[in-house]
């Protein structure tokens, strides 16, 4: 759970949301420090091969279908995410990521 300004934002819905977008592969949302609200939400997103889609997208995406404090701020494109062996997402591991800039 990550807590945005006393609100609590369940990273399952945020995904549920990206996962449903055509370019997005795999989709995996964790919280970021934030000094103001505590923690905001980054999204770490895996596209579909050949997908040109940006982070600002994706975040517009999100702005019609989830209230406005659960919309992730930030968007990261990676390779691939942490799993385990039974192909559960490491969201621990999500920070440490090598990653392309966010957005």
């Amino acid at each position: 759970m990550i807590i945005t300004a006393g609100y609590n934002i369940y990273p399952a819905e945020i995904e549920r949301v990206l996962a449903a977008h055509p370019d997005v592969a795999m989709v995996a949302v964790g919280p970021v420090p934030d000094e103001v609200k505590g923690e905001t939400a980054r999204a770490y997103v895996v596209p579909v091969p050949g997908a040109t889609v940006t982070g600002e997208e994706l975040i517009e995406y999100c702005r019609g279908r989830l209230a406005a404090y659960k919309v992730p701020r930030s968007v990261q494109f990676v390779t691939a995410l942490p799993q385990t062996s039974t192909g559960k997402i490491m969201r621990r591991r999500l920070a440490g990521l090598k990653t392309e800039p966010a957005i």
